[in-house]
């Protein structure tokens, strides 16, 4: 057995995998006075439709646009302050939260636990909830702001697919948006920081299909998180992902201690430590 300890990811998506909802829907929507449809469904999807565009860049342009014509404010503060009280799933705050408790397993085992966020959320936001010092780096969408603080534009959206890319740079160790050489250059598994066989993704279901189907393939771990409260309507699409092998398992959003999801993860990295060589003789 090594006597290092070797890092072990765990990777998230926000929305719907550690938050119920999205988290625009909290206080940004009903601050710049409309619902979730009426955001979602009337606003982007038709403006979306007729510039033939991104989807996730044409939501934060408009988070933007309807905002200002409004009067709200669009500066970083402003979108931390929304973040706060984004509805996280239990367990995942407080004395003996989540973090805490896997973090003290993956020591138990000789693994070092990293934690990342890949959303194509609004990074902001996430950096406003309480839950963000627990995470060694947050990939998410963002926006450049001017001299006068304001948003001016979004200077990165991360959309379904895109997202694959972070998991190369969480592999190699480049914790940014724009080095495109270090992803691209070749770099021998004995020198990444993380190998995929020592990740585990966190998604919530269609939209992390693309990210799921890498790690499952790249012999990493994936699990489909879903609401709990929407489990009968999640049925058909849960059945769906582990038909087509997409995902290895899935569990409800409930990160509190002897949950599904609990030891769901215990066990995966009970298993990366016994293939790594870090499980300790008396636990082997």
């Amino acid at each position: 057995m090594t006597n290092k300890p070797l890092k072990t990811a765990l990777i998230y998506d926000f929305d719907g995998t550690l938050a119920r909802g999205n988290m625009q829907e909290t206080s940004f929507i009903p601050a710049i006075g409309m619902t979730p449809t009426q955001f979602w469904n009337d606003t982007v999807r038709p403006e979306t439709l007729k510039a033939d565009g991104d989807d996730i860049l044409m939501y934060m342009q408009l988070m933007l646009k309807t905002a200002r014509d409004r009067g709200l404010p669009v500066t970083r503060q402003a979108f931390m302050d929304h973040g706060r009280d984004v509805l996280l799933f239990d367990g995942l705050v407080g004395e003996g939260n989540w973090f805490e408790r896997i973090n003290a397993f993956g020591r138990q085992y000789n693994l070092e636990i990293e934690h990342y966020i890949i959303s194509s959320g609004i990074k902001e936001m996430i950096e406003g909830c309480p839950i963000c010092p627990q995470f060694k780096h947050v990939f998410a969408s963002a926006f450049v702001y001017g001299d006068d603080g304001e948003a001016d534009w979004p200077a990165v959206g991360i959309n379904y697919t895109t997202k694959t890319q972070y998991l190369f740079r969480i592999n190699k160790g480049v914790h940014n948006n724009w080095e495109h050489q270090a992803i691209n250059r070749f770099m021998p598994d004995d020198d990444r920081p993380i190998p995929f066989e020592r990740m585990i993704f966190l998604g919530d279901g269609d939209t992390d299909v693309p990210t799921m189907k890498m790690m499952h393939t790249k012999g990493g771990f994936s699990i489909a998180v879903y609401d709990p409260r929407n489990e009968p309507n999640d049925h058909t699409k849960i059945h769906r992902l582990i038909s087509e092998d997409r995902v290895n398992f899935v569990a409800a959003g409930d990160y509190t201690e002897g949950s599904a999801l609990d030891l769901i993860v215990k066990g995966l990295l009970g298993r990366i430590a016994i293939n790594a060589g870090t499980m300790p003789a008396d636990m082997a």
